[in-house]
């Protein structure tokens, strides 16, 4: 499992948010507008169809875009998704999931960040994208 804090860049770090530990998922890197999750599933993470459930994928999508976005950062600012999309391509059972997200743009107020997830015969199951918003001054407090 993750550590308590994830280092962002020289400035920025920020907690782990609470969900990792509840679905599972763990960072195995982190760089500059670039992040990677990994998931190893388990039945309580299937739909009643017996598959992965949309939901964690999404969730493990969504954490990654989320840390590659925020490595873009200064220490005033934050972020908020304000759009996600997701299309699955593959259903998975027990596996390990690799999610890769990168940030293909980050302009002054809103960013664009992909996500590819993967199983652990490096076959595509997933693929996501999301609209971010940097935060500032007041906007950024708590959040």
């Amino acid at each position: 499992m993750m550590e308590n804090k994830i280092k962002l860049n020289a400035n920025k770090e920020i907690s782990v948010p609470p969900v990792a530990k509840l679905i599972g998922f763990n960072l195995v890197e982190v760089k500059n507008g670039k992040s990677v999750f990994t998931l190893k599933t388990k039945e309580t993470h299937f739909n009643p169809m017996g598959t992965v459930h949309g939901g964690i994928l999404c969730d493990l999508a969504d954490a990654a875009m989320g840390v590659a976005y925020a490595t873009l950062l200064d220490e005033r600012e934050t972020y908020t998704t304000i759009e996600l999309k997701i299309n699955y391509l593959k259903p998975v059972w027990k596996t390990t999931l690799k999610a890769n997200a990168i940030v293909v743009k980050k302009g002054s107020s809103i960013g664009l960040i992909e996500c590819t997830i993967f199983d652990e015969n490096e076959t595509l199951v997933a693929k996501a994208s999301s609209t971010c918003m940097t935060l500032n001054g007041e906007k950024a407090i708590n959040r």
